[in-house]
């Protein structure tokens, strides 16, 4: 390790190892300081294992199809610390495949606590180290995010789980209440109910994935609702009291008061910046009331020479959102600043992977209309395209909006399976300032799901043909 670096960068998640071969691809000297492993929450206790037990729940599901063939399976024998552990595999692997990414990189990786002792210093902290310092033309904040917690829903791992508690989990709970029914809830929620769990989402929001589309959501709530998932919205838990079976959760409706009986609570409220105790007060960072930090374009912050990226700012908390103003901030600092000077908040692709899939980017219908927004809506049924039937995932529907005098493509949302491989299509659509138009004169191979786009896409102009 060297004592001096063109930049030095506190976290080694999504954000901040991209960030640092990106930079050193650059021809800048970079160094990161980690506490942990490389990968961050989301290869470690997020993205990459929660996909895995995915995978399995959605194998785990498909056994019962099997029957329709005349095949009986046993699974009195299924051991779910088994499925636990494929995910932390799945999660060490590309661990390891980070650190070997940045060790090919000639990238210095500290493991510690950073903490800015002044502009182009960060101490490091930790066994062993002791007034040990690293200096730093530039420093980018990449430290993220940990599960919030509320007071009557402390996170103690054994009874109130966050989502990284839930991932340790060894044994299945034989009842689970989720609070929260964003994209963490409903992608445990799948998962727990396909592993034999009775599961119970609770939700302060007008309809689940309060932040997606309400039709998309919709097919998911009577998806999960047809697979035996309790679901209540516009609800608040208000407390919990221990009971001999594990914990009773009290939630209000309005004037109505229901108690909630399960044997583990699962949080999912959302998270919180990891902010504090890395020494933006001792050089004047800005942040808010609630710890985010303030940046600006290239996500510099209020300091000059120090950038901030992904979780610790206001952004959408999404490990790709992370990815890529890593990228644009550490161009910036070598040089190389491409016309990009933020990410353009319509083209974030959002994406949860329960089984039907849910994805999206830009404009909401509920928003539009709020605001006002004029819009040409058009939605075709995933049961529509003959894929869908032939591997019988006619669960979903391809929703478009476009503006009605440009014909611009203003949003699109997809609900049914692989909708987040697919909404991508439409994605490079807007970005490259296609029109709806243009996506659906293209000739989509047959049988395929992204027929259903195609469709969609003639739907905007009256002339879908299968339907």
């Amino acid at each position: 390790m060297n004592n001096k670096y063109d930049l030095a960068i506190l976290g080694a998640g999504p954000g901040g190892y991209v960030a640092a071969i990106r930079a050193a691809q650059l021809g800048l000297s970079v160094c990161v300081v980690e506490k942990d492993t490389p990968g961050g929450v989301c290869l470690n206790w997020g993205c990459i294992p929660s996909k895995s037990l995915i995978h399995h729940a959605t194998e785990f599901s498909a056994l019962k199809s099997m029957e329709r063939f005349g095949v009986r399976i046993d699974r009195s024998g299924f051991q779910y610390s088994e499925v636990h552990a494929r995910s932390r595999i799945a999660a060490k692997t590309l661990a390891n495949g980070v650190s070997s990414l940045l060790r090919k990189n000639k990238i210095d990786v500290v493991k510690a606590t950073g903490s800015i002792a002044n502009v182009g210093k960060i101490e490091l902290k930790g066994p062993g180290l002791s007034n040990q310092f690293i200096s730093a033309k530039k420093i980018l904040i990449a430290t993220g995010s940990r599960p919030m917690s509320i007071p009557e829903f402390n996170l103690d791992e054994k009874q109130v789980l966050s989502s990284s508690g839930i991932l340790s989990l060894t044994a299945l709970p034989k009842a689970l209440v989720i609070l929260g029914a964003g994209a963490i809830g409903c992608e445990f929620a799948y998962v727990m109910n396909a592993f034999g769990v009775k599961v119970t989402l609770v939700e302060m929001g007008d309809h689940i994935l309060p932040s997606e589309d309400h039709e998309v959501a919709q097919v998911l709530d009577t998806s999960f609702r047809k697979a035996g998932i309790d679901i209540f919205t516009k609800a608040r838990a208000t407390s919990r009291r221990r009971t001999r079976e594990g914990v009773a959760v009290s939630i209000s409706i309005g004037d109505k008061k229901e108690e909630l009986k399960a044997e583990k609570i699962l949080a999912a409220f959302g998270r919180s910046p990891n902010t504090e105790g890395i020494g933006l007060e001792s050089v004047g960072v800005k942040t808010d009331t609630r710890g985010y930090i303030a940046t600006g374009d290239y996500y510099q912050t209020s300091v000059p020479g120090i950038f901030a990226i992904g979780d610790v700012t206001t952004t959408p908390a999404l490990a790709h959102v992370a990815s890529r103003e890593g990228e644009i901030a550490v161009e910036y600092i070598a040089g190389h600043a491409s016309l990009d000077k933020q990410i353009d908040s319509a083209l974030i692709p959002s994406a949860v992977y329960c089984e039907p899939q849910i994805a999206g980017f830009g404009l909401r219908e509920d928003r539009a209309m709020k605001d006002g927004i004029a819009f040409n809506k058009s939605t075709f049924p995933y049961r529509g395209a003959g894929k869908s039937v032939a591997i019988e995932k006619t669960e979903g529907l391809v929703k478009v909006l476009t503006d009605p005098v440009t014909g611009e493509l203003l949003g699109a949302h997809i609900v049914g399976h692989c909708a987040t491989e697919l909404i991508h299509e439409l994605l490079l659509a807007k970005s490259s300032e296609l029109l709806a138009e243009d996506v659906a004169k293209m000739i989509h191979a047959h049988p395929t799901l992204s027929e259903s786009i195609m469709e969609a896409a003639r739907g905007v102009y009256g002339r879908p043909i299968h339907i």
